[in-house]
C-alpha cells in the first residue's frame, strides 16, 4: 500500500518575493491571481473606470516586480501591493486633474464589461431572469458606490467588498483603525440612503401600465362593447380572449 503524497506546502509571503526577484514567472503569476480581484477593486474605487483601474493594477505589478527586493516582509505582501497600487492610482488622478479632464462615467464601457463577465460565467448557475435581476441590482449598487467621496468609497470597497479587516485596511491605506471604522460607517449610512431613495423612485413605476399595454386593453373591450350593443346574436368574444390573438 503506498502512501499518498503530502500535498506542497503554500509558500509565504517571503518565499513568494525571494523566487519573484529570482524572475520565477511562476510565482509571480500566483501572486497576480491570489490579489488580482482585490487589488482591481481598490484601483477603481479611486479611478472610478474600469479600463484605468485595469491599467493601473498593470503597471503597479511591474514596478512591484522591478522592485520586488524592497519587500522586507515587515507587512504582507498583499498590503505592500495594495500601496503600489494606491500610489499608482492617484498618480494617474493627478495627471488627469492636471490636463483639466474630467473623465465621466464611461457607462457604456461598463456594461460591455459587465456584459463579457455574465456571458462568461457559468449559463446553468441560475435562471436567465434572476441572472438579468442580479445583475441589475449589482450595477445599481455599483453605481451607488462609484457615487460616494472618495474617502469613504476606497474604505468601503476595502471593508465591505473584499471583507479586509479594519487592520488590514487601516495598513493598506495608512490611516489609524479609527478613522476606518468611521469612513466604514459613513460610507454605509450613504449607500443605505441613496439606495432608499432609489428604490422609492422605482416603486412609483412598478407594474407600469401606460402604453401599449393599456391601449390594448382599451381597444379589446370596446370592440367586445361594441359587438355586443349591435346584437345580432353572434356569440363575441370576451375582453379576456383577446389576449390569446
Amino acid at each position: 500500500m503506498t502512501a499518498t503524497a503530502a500535498a506542497p506546502r503554500p509558500l509565504d509571503d517571503a518565499e513568494l518575493a525571494r523566487q519573484i526577484g529570482a524572475r520565477d514567472e511562476r510565482a509571480f503569476e500566483t501572486v497576480m491571481r491570489a490579489h488580482n480581484s482585490m487589488l482591481y477593486r481598490l484601483a477603481r474605487s479611486i479611478l472610478r473606470d474600469d479600463a484605468d483601474a485595469e491599467d493601473a493594477v498593470q503597471d503597479a505589478y511591474l514596478s512591484a516586480y522591478r522592485n520586488i527586493a524592497s519587500f522586507r516582509g515587515g507587512a504582507k505582501l498583499s498590503t505592500w501591493l495594495a500601496r503600489i497600487v494606491i500610489n499608482e492610482a492617484y498618480g494617474r488622478l493627478r495627471k488627469q486633474k492636471q490636463r483639466g479632464a474630467v473623465l465621466p462615467f464611461d457607462a457604456s464601457s461598463h456594461e460591455r464589461v459587465r456584459t463579457q463577465e455574465e456571458t462568461m460565467a457559468d449559463d446553468h448557475a441560475e435562471q436567465p431572469d434572476a441572472a438579468a435581476i442580479r445583475a441589475e441590482l449589482r450595477r445599481l449598487l455599483e453605481r451607488q458606490i462609484d457615487a460616494l467621496p472618495e474617502q469613504f468609497r476606497t474604505v468601503f470597497v476595502l471593508r465591505d467588498v473584499e471583507e479586509l479587516s479594519v487592520e488590514e485596511t487601516a495598513e493598506c491605506l495608512d490611516v489609524p483603525a479609527a478613522t476606518v471604522r468611521t469612513r466604514a460607517f459613513r460610507a454605509r449610512a450613504l449607500l443605505r440612503e441613496s439606495l432608499s431613495r432609489e428604490i422609492d423612485t422605482a416603486t412609483v413605476d412598478a407594474f407600469g401600465f401606460a402604453g401599449a399595454r393599456c391601449d390594448r386593453i382599451v381597444a379589446n373591450v370596446l370592440e367586445w362593447v361594441r359587438g355586443d350593443v349591435q346584437g345580432d346574436g353572434r356569440t363575441r368574444r370576451r375582453p379576456c380572449d383577446f389576449w390569446s390573438t
